[in-house]
């Protein structure tokens, strides 16, 4: 049966290899599940949408949404590239820190940010703070006083756009709790550029993930190039940059789907500039983008059973591994580890052992016929995958493996029942 498979992933001899490493041989020697990526997979893509930016002919930096996959390596893999990151947290902050990423590559997303992280993002020196609020404003103003420090920020703005996409990640309309409206970023534009501890750098939008259609971020690029221009001309200063967030989407269903190129995205940004008469920096914060594509999940089918409706591949791998199917009903292909010699295909709902009905990874899914023990793997599971995974039901989160064209790594061990209570009482 023919299969479409991404980047650096095919089959050899009926066996499924990522680069030149047979996935088989790292289930076997790793077990299951565990998460693989490929680094050249990532570095490729990094290096197409950087290329994008110049073709277009923009002045551009990308800072790598860590969220999207925040292991160590990954994040070390990019920096050593050129990224920046975008963190929305403290803990990501120093992620990013601790992988090469220098504080002045790294912009500080979230509209929650506490004052301790607020405190260790002026004191490490980061790029900026994109501000979502006007309560959060005051409070980078105050402690940047209290340590006599000047704080570089970037208004986030919320232009009321429907990127189009699942609800749940949906961040550019009203009634979403990120950014602040056109009005307020005008208010808010003014206080800083009075404020001796503010500095204010640029203006910042971000309107959903995994969006497919460029119509929804032409609107919110022009609304964008609009605040930052009547700032400009308002308050008597000039802005560094305009940052347009990440969001593009990949293609999971690999037969069916087309996504959105970092092309076609810079050459929109291009004209949106040209229509205002300005060249400010880009600052673009991509993340799935580059890494969805780039990992999968291993998985080894324990029992088959059927009812009169359903069969069920009841494998290793839950919800607690990759939520974004249960989550976000999203759609992730299924492959077998060895190619199937006929093509045969079954209905399956492939689930995992958790304890919820909502526990599966996929539904009604035309399989080959599986059998126990078989090895699968979850392809397009390089972003929102490990980094969103838990311990619920008390199982040990997955391994992650790094494949390095011949070679390959471990690059965080599976946990052990004792990693699970070791801050426990």
């Amino acid at each position: 049966m023919p299969i479409n498979l991404p980047n650096k992933f095919e089959y050899r001899d009926n066996h499924l290899f990522i680069d030149n490493i047979e996935l088989g041989e790292i289930a076997n020697k790793v077990g299951t599940p565990c998460y693989v990526y490929s680094a050249s997979a990532i570095c490729e893509r990094y290096r197409q949408y950087t290329r994008a930016f110049l073709i277009a002919g923009l002045e551009a930096e990308i800072f790598y949404a860590v969220k999207a996959c925040s292991n160590l390596e990954i994040i070390r893999l990019l920096a050593n590239e050129g990224a920046g990151a975008d963190v929305v947290s403290g803990g990501e902050l120093l992620r990013a820190m601790k992988a090469g990423v220098p504080a002045h590559k790294i912009v500080f997303a979230g509209v929650g940010k506490t004052a301790k992280e607020i405190e260790l993002g002026l004191k490490s020196g980061i790029r900026a703070f994109n501000v979502e609020s006007e309560p959060e404003l005051r409070l980078i103003e105050r402690l940047a006083k209290q340590l006599s420090l000047h704080a570089r920020i970037s208004l986030r703005l919320n232009p009321g756009v429907d990127p189009h996409t699942h609800a749940y990640i949906t961040t550019g309309q009203r009634g979403n709790k990120f950014g602040i409206s056109y009005e307020q970023a005008l208010e808010l534009a003014r206080y800083a550029t009075n404020s001796p501890y503010l500095w204010l750098v640029g203006v910042q939008c971000h309107i959903g993930s995994q969006l497919h259609e460029l119509e929804p971020i032409s609107e919110a690029a022009n609304r964008l190039a609009e605040l930052a221009q009547t700032v400009e001309r308002q308050n008597n200063c000039a802005l560094e940059y305009l940052d347009i967030g990440g969001g593009l989407g990949v293609a999971y269903r690999l037969a069916e789907e087309q996504a959105a190129s970092p092309e076609a995205l810079a050459q929109l940004v291009a004209t949106t500039l040209a229509r205002y008469g300005r060249n400010w920096k880009i600052l673009a914060e991509p993340g799935r983008w580059l890494v969805a594509e780039a990992g999968t999940l291993l998985t080894e089918v324990l029992f088959l059973k059927s009812d009169t409706e359903t069969t069920f591949a009841i494998v290793d791998a839950a919800m607690n591994d990759l939520i974004r199917p249960s989550l976000y009903q999203a759609y992730h292909e299924i492959v077998p580890l060895v190619e199937p010699l006929n093509s045969d295909l079954i209905n399956y709902d492939v689930v995992g052992p958790v304890c919820e009905s909502g526990d599966f990874l996929a539904q009604n899914r035309a399989l080959p016929l599986l059998e126990e023990g078989m090895k699968l793997a979850i392809l397009s599971a390089g972003a929102y995958g490990f980094s969103m995974s838990s311990n619920y039901n008390s199982r040990p989160r997955a391994a992650e493996i790094l494949v390095e064209g011949d070679n390959w790594r471990s690059i965080r061990a599976r946990e052990t029942f004792e990693d699970l209570i070791r801050a426990e009482g």
